[in-house]
């Protein structure tokens, strides 16, 4: 296998795109996001288990940040947070489709 130096990839879009959605939880969070459409903080850590709070916090912020989630506070008691995926979230669906079938084609018979 032909190895590529670093600064060959150092600003290609690949890097990038691995950039942004780097951290073990993304992923998830944006395909469990698109499966509700709309849904609130507690069910994404409920379904995220064993997820921490913090790094639940951190990831979200960081994918609201690049634009892939919008984040909707209701300033009510007790507060209620919603987060729905933006139109450049839903542009990474048919990605996560194609990993998943990926897996689901390469996952070992004894798993």
């Amino acid at each position: 296998m032909k190895h590529v130096k670093n600064e060959h990839i150092t600003n290609c879009s690949l890097n990038y795109t691995l950039s942004i959605l780097d951290g073990k939880w993304k992923w998830a969070i944006i395909w469990l996001i698109s499966t509700q459409k709309i849904i609130r903080y507690g069910k994404l850590k409920e379904s995220l288990q064993p997820i921490a709070h913090k790094t639940l916090s951190e990831q979200l912020r960081e994918l609201q940040e690049v634009g892939l989630i919008h984040r909707e506070q209701y300033n009510q008691v007790p507060p209620k947070v919603e987060y729905s995926l933006t139109k450049k979230g839903e542009t990474l669906l048919p990605v996560l489709e194609m990993m998943s079938l990926w897996g689901k084609e390469n996952t070992p018979e004894d798993e």
